[in-house]
């Protein structure tokens, strides 16, 4: 006989009879539905990371040692040297012929056609006389082909609203200056409207434009729709004069088109990209992860330990699935403009479908790992009789191990009791269908003669957790190995076909896994409840202890069962979009032209039937949740209105104009201001000539795209458009010396140039300086070959037909220089937006909401008549995430901030914001429990009803934890030492849920399925806690502790 830690002995016939029946479990094959009852496996279990490398590299070693090398020293530094060049070569020629090194070919095409329009003659002549012509190059930088097809619909709507709303400001701007120039003889008045309405107005509503909807492409827009207004306005000079003058209007039209249609044409047609073919490649590879992920956590459960969560296959696939979900949701929306181009909408919704469907397959594996990663903790603990309870160690940072620490003192479950001691099976060729009736007869007999006195004695929430493998482990990875197996094959097949791999058997199997185990885990979870040894009469925290333990392999296996349930769902979207794709009975529609009323049966639909619900909520993260937290002047005037009958004419007044208290509205009036003064030098006679020539046009367009939200964001853009801006005009220096206005050599310039400044935009990320650098170039040199050629209306500015490049390219720096600075100035005198401030308020505004919600108490929402406000609904979620990622954008932008307190801490805010951003997964965690029924079932009820009390005070905590930290936040003051705890709270529902099961055995009508809200409760109230401290002990570094010297009445 062996004793186990705790001195209960195991008799080696017990051991053997554990192994024997976790090992084998019925299997059901997806591809043929044949039930098995034999041994399953994931696959290679001696390590994720795949065999080992020793033997391979013993097997390369040579048996006989290899001589030095007796070349000379000179020999060897030449073959070093041609090592090196030949890795440098073989390096650029790997990145020539990946994705992103064809983009970068592909822009510098682009860019080369689009300087043609500066040296062909023919070209020049169809835009005219007019100088600017190097805008269709810029054009081709700023709407670059390295982007997929859908991409590319979107940038060519894109230029057509942006030169649409420019023509209308143009047009305008010119009728008012003829109506009160010629009609009225009030010219000075019309340039004071159209100063303050059209250049204000209008380039400040593009400042608000794209600030709101915050795209890449809308940004690009906005810079293209700024530049053709501000041309117009402050340099053509018919607006000056009141005259009506189309033919800028007309050239930047020509233009916009010429390099728009440039752009799309290389894009398709050199290594075109299809959003519709990546969007299925990320499937695959989020399926594929999925697998790998699925399979390790649920070895990891099995055996109770770590390790196997921390080798490299498992830490790479929860990367990879991080990466590519990320350009999921991209290519979704890209791969959705390229279905309506070729009319296969349907085809798209029924994507959009499957990648919800991922999402919520990507929840049920989080949930699966949460419970593995709480179960890895809570086993780690040393037992010390119930003198502890589990959650005062639970969640601290310096618990993050596993068993191997404590081996002397606490052995892992299958060290017990030799259960999955090494998941490594016998192939399956190797049984026959006799041995498997035979085996089958064995374990049933087997299984009917294991009771109490066979098993271990539970002492410790590790046996707790060793009855439950004993019980369920052989179903939970029969039925693990059948999802892994059918996400191994989901949802295509190789490229380039992407034809979808759904085999006919693999529903029929599902179901019948899915039946299998649930029957399984409810003969299982009945038995083991029925221990005698668990209705025994213990101390509160140890029966908190058992619970905890209980709860999480609960949740566990209720979270597998959950994913089995969606991966159903996931087979019968993909099984409606074979038959759309294989039949397509309705053709290709263009249902999005039809522009008319829809009937009424269209129109009827609800909502919540939509799979793209989300897209009719606002994307805006600036002011879906409010800009700030109310003042007590504006929540008293709130009060106040509500208990009069009557409201006053100044707080009716207040109230209608709290749209100007918004900061989009701020910002928006601000760029506007800050426009309409720098444009003012334009339209005075005086200073007009000192506007020209200095090009006071491309400083404010600068000032334009440099204007951001923040402080520091306008401080990021500023730096590095005047630093693109200085490298641009020193290149174009040296490129027109050297060329001597050659256009061939300058064109061949600017293709080297173009790759260069790709590679920065494309491959680094770096936009706003690859495009400035080429933006004064284009400038600088382009503008300088079109004086040269006597390709401009005037030829005397800046030596004319012997361009002076230093006096050129000085002038654009100097202008692109005022108009930074300018940028910089508006942003921090008129209405100041701090980052760090806001990102503070931002931040203490969020754990209020989450206090409000929590306070809710979750699951009171699912008993009739208890609360009629709903937890959390699907709007509410959105905005939560959606304002947290702007909460990430303000972090970001607050390190570019000057302040004399010292730098940003911007490492604690981001702990803190991951913290927060887990607080929000467990609310969703709870929100997707919840949602599954909206109704308690009778079993629920009473489970609910009894445990009213505790959950009451535990919600309370928490609401009162997140309020503590908001204002903490708020005020940049010291956390107070003595802060409630939520440890006994949860110890004290764990422990009545424990007393319920103890004494309504048998009695109660709730079955074992009627605890999965509590197990997720449980669950997530624990994971609250972790974060709130982990987020309280961030506090306490930042703002530090209470104590007299802060006290002090001074």
């Amino acid at each position: 006989m062996t004793s186990n830690a705790d001195g209960a002995s195991v008799r080696p016939q017990t051991r053997r009879q554990s192994r024997a029946n976790l090992r084998q479990a019925t299997f059901i094959f997806p591809k043929t539905g044949e039930r098995v009852k034999r041994t399953v496996t994931f696959g290679n279990v001696q390590t994720l990371d795949g065999p080992g490398t020793d033997g391979l590299a013993a097997e390369r070693t040579p048996l006989l040692g290899r001589r030095r090398s007796s070349r000379s020293p000179q020999l060897s530094s030449w073959n070093a040297a041609v090592e090196s060049w030949n890795r440098l070569t073989k390096k650029i020629w790997t990145f020539a012929n990946s994705r992103t090194g064809r983009g970068v070919f592909k822009c510098s095409v682009a860019y080369f056609l689009g300087s043609l329009a500066t040296f062909v003659p023919f070209l020049t002549e169809i835009l005219g006389q007019q100088d600017g012509k190097h805008i269709v190059a810029t054009i081709t930088v700023y709407f670059h082909p390295a982007r997929s097809q859908g991409s590319m619909f979107e940038a060519i709507l894109m230029a057509a609203l942006a030169f649409v709303y420019a023509v209308f400001i143009c047009f305008t701007s010119m009728g008012v200056s003829i109506l009160f120039g010629q009609k009225f003889d009030l010219l000075i008045v019309g340039h004071i409207i159209v100063l303050i309405v059209f250049c204000g107005g209008g380039l400040g509503f593009v400042g608000w434009v794209k600030q709101r909807l915050g795209n890449p492409l809308v940004n690009v827009a906005c810079s293209l729709t700024s530049l053709a207004i501000i041309t117009v306005l402050t340099k053509e000079g018919a607006v000056q004069a009141a005259l009506f003058s189309d033919d800028k209007i007309i050239q930047v039209m020509l233009m916009i088109l010429m390099g728009v249609v440039m752009t799309t044409a290389v894009s398709f047609s050199i290594s075109p990209v299809s959003a519709r073919k990546d969007l299925r490649e990320n499937m695959i590879q989020v399926t594929d992860s999925f697998a790998d992920m699925l399979a390790a956590i649920t070895r990891s459960f099995l055996t109770g330990s770590e390790d196997e969560l921390l080798q490299d296959r498992f830490l790479n696939a929860s990367a990879q699935y991080r990466t590519v979900f990320t350009s999921l949701t991209k290519n979704l929306k890209e791969a959705k403009f390229e279905h309506y181009f070729v009319g296969t909408e349907n085809e798209y919704h029924l994507e959009a479908k499957l990648v919800n469907c991922i999402q919520r397959l990507a929840q049920n594996i989080g949930g699966l790992r949460s419970a593995a990663t709480t179960q890895f903790l809570l086993l780690a603990q040393p037992s010390t009789g119930g003198a502890a309870t589990p959650t005062s160690s639970v969640f601290s940072p310096q618990m993050d191990t596993s068993f191997s620490f404590m081996e002397d003192r606490l052995m892992s479950p299958s060290e017990h009791y030799g259960i999955l001691t090494a998941i490594s099976e016998s192939p399956e060729d190797d049984q026959h269908p006799e041995d498997d009736e035979q085996l089958e007869n064995t374990t049933n007999r087997r299984r009917d003669t294991l009771d109490d006195s066979n098993l271990p004695t539970i002492n410790t929430p590790s046996d707790i957790f060793s009855r439950f493998i004993i019980h369920l482990g052989p179903s939970m990875k029969s039925l693990a190995v059948t999802l892994k197996q059918i996400l191994d094959e989901l949802p295509y097949g190789p490229a380039p076909d992407y034809s979808i791999a759904v085999h006919p058997h693999f529903k029929s199997s599902l179901a019948e896994a899915i039946e299998l185990y649930a029957g399984a885990r409810e003969k299982s979870l009945a038995l083991l409840y029925k221990s005698k040894e668990l209705n025994k009469r213990r101390p509160m925290e140890m029966e908190a202890d058992f619970e905890e333990v209980a709860a999480s392999c609960g949740h566990f296996s209720f979270s597998l069962q959950d994913l089995a349930n969606e991966l159903t769902a996931y087979l019968d979207i993909l099984d409606e979009l074979k038959i759309e794709i294989d039949d397509r009975s309705n053709g290709r529609t263009w249902k999005w032209l039809k522009f008319w009323p829809k009937n009424q049966r269209s129109t009827n639909s609800t909502p919540q039937a939509d799979p793209e619900r989300d897209s009719l909520i606002d994307q805006n993260v600036e002011s879906d949740i409010a800009s700030g937290i109310s003042t007590p002047r504006a929540r008293k005037a709130s009060n106040l209105a509500k208990s009069q009958h009557s409201q006053s004419y100044t707080y009716r007044l207040w109230r209608a104009m709290g749209i100007f208290r918004r900061d989009d509205t701020k910002f928006a009036i601000k760029v506007g201001v800050g426009a309409a003064l720098y444009a003012l030098p334009s339209f005075l006679i005086s200073t007009r000539p000192f506007y020209r020539r200095w090009r006071g046009e491309w400083g404010l367009l600068s000032y334009m795209l440099v204007c951001s939200m923040t402080i520091g964001a306008s401080n990021t853009t500023g730096y590095a458009r005047f630093g693109g801006t200085c490298i641009g005009a020193v290149c174009a220096i040296v490129s027109w010396i050297v060329s001597r206005g050659n256009a061939f050599a300058l064109a061949a310039f600017g293709w080297l140039m173009s790759l260069w400044t790709s590679y920065i935009i494309v491959a680094q990320g770096k936009g706003p300086m690859g495009r400035f650098i080429m933006l004064t170039y284009n400038l600088s040199a382009l503008y300088a070959y079109s004086c040269s050629v006597k390709d401009l209306d005037y030829k005397n500015d800046e030596g004319g037909v012997d361009p002076i490049i230093t006096e050129i390219a000085l002038h654009r720096v100097v202008a692109v220089l005022s108009g930074c600075l300018w940028g910089l100035i508006v942003t921090r005198l008129i209405w100041p937006i701090s980052a760090r401030q806001k990102f503070k308020d931002g931040l203490s505004l969020l754990w209020l909401r989450m206090a409000l919600i929590w306070k809710r108490d979750p699951l009171a929402t699912l008993l009739e008549g208890a609360n009629t406000q709903p937890y959390m609904d699907l709007r509410e979620e959105f905005e939560l995430h959606r304002f947290l990622a702007r909460l990430e954008n303000l972090r970001s932008s607050a390190v570019s901030e000057i302040d004399f307190r010292g730098p940003f801490p911007d490492a604690a805010y981001g702990r803190i914001l991951k913290s927060t951003a887990r607080m929000l997964d467990a609310f969703h965690a709870m929100n997707v429990v919840i949602t599954k029924d909206h109704k308690a079932s009778a079993g629920e009820t009473e489970v609910l009803q009894y445990t009213t009390d505790e959950r009451a005070q535990l919600c309370s905590r928490i609401s009162h934890l997140f309020h503590v930290l908001a204002s903490s936040m708020k005020l940049e003051f010291p956390l107070n030492e003595a802060l409630p705890s939520t440890d006994h709270a949860r110890d004290r529902l764990l422990a009545k849920i424990f007393g319920f099961r103890r004494s309504h055995q048998g009695q109660s009508g709730a079955t074992d399925n009627d605890f999965a809200l509590l197990y997720a409760y449980a669950l997530v109230t624990g994971q609250l806690s972790k974060e709130i401290r982990e987020a309280g002990g961030e506090i306490e570094s930042l703002f530090g502790v209470l104590n007299e010297d802060l006290l002090k009445l001074q």
